[in-house]
């Protein structure tokens, strides 16, 4: 098999953009480590890159829930002599409705699975990159980065984090040769918003772009070396909207596209 550019670590890599984002990775050269609770999509997915790229593809089920995988993930893959080249935080999920009447437990789980682990992860995989001088980190946030989300409050909020973190690491990392970007997309046609309780929201009622270009897109601004890249025109300029505008009227306007009415 070839080994391509380097190995990728992909989290949330069994379904929409992280499955997406492997076949591109694949497509370029890079061997693989695919990280997902899903055994059986993981694997179908491994059998499909290794057949079409002839990567190597090392698949770990893991649910990102469970604060030890970060650590046990680097354990692993330093017995096996495996060295992760990027790092792609792109496991995450979402809920919709007042927080008040969510399931509380959930909400955490999605601080640990948005947040913890991804800032976890980071950690762990970072550190040998700037050690060995070359590497990259692309974490996957979303234009819900660039404001409050009233009806999806703590996803709003996790992806703030991811921005305001990842902008602030590249700048760390900026004479150490490792690349970080941070990008985001706006609604993606994925089984994200069928998870989060919102397919029928008015933003997605607004359309959604296909995860394949989101990955095509996400992949080249790591490879620039951009820091911040959001996806498209109209997300662009919501965000520069977003900007100008009085916060009473970014949460007006955000939480009726939020709605399901």
């Amino acid at each position: 098999m070839t080994t391509g550019s380097g190995t990728a670590l992909i989290t949330g890599a069994s379904m929409g953009i992280g499955r997406e984002l492997a076949r591109v990775f694949a497509a370029h050269g890079h061997s693989l480590v695919l990280v997902a609770r899903g055994q059986e999509r993981l694997q179908a997915l491994a059998d499909e890159l290794t057949a079409v790229h002839k990567v190597r593809v090392t698949v770990r089920p893991e649910d990102l829930t469970d604060p030890s995988v970060p650590e046990r993930l680097l354990q692993d893959l330093s017995r096996e002599g495996i060295e992760i080249d990027y790092l792609v935080n792109n496991a995450g999920f979402g809920s919709t409705g007042p927080f008040l009447d969510a399931d509380v437990r959930r909400e955490l789980d999605m601080i640990q699975v948005n947040v913890t682990a991804l800032t976890h992860l980071t950690y762990v995989f970072a550190r040998p990159m700037a050690e060995r001088g070359h590497g990259g980190i692309l974490n996957i946030a979303s234009i819900a980065a660039f404001q409050p989300g009233p009806n999806m409050a703590v996803y709003y909020a996790t992806k703030g984090y991811v921005l305001s973190f990842t902008e602030a690491l590249a700048e760390e990392l900026s004479a150490t040769g490792v690349r970080v970007t941070v990008y985001c997309p706006g609604p993606v046609a994925t089984e994200f918003a069928r998870t989060a309780g919102n397919a029928d929201s008015v933003l997605f009622r607004l359309g959604a772009v296909e995860p394949g270009v989101v990955a095509r897109d996400a992949y080249a601004a790591l490879m620039k070396g951009k820091v911040l890249a959001i996806h498209g025109f109209r997300n662009w300029l919501g965000v520069q909207l977003v900007r100008l505008s009085p916060r009473l009227l970014v949460r007006k306007v955000v939480a009726w596209v939020n709605s399901l009415t």
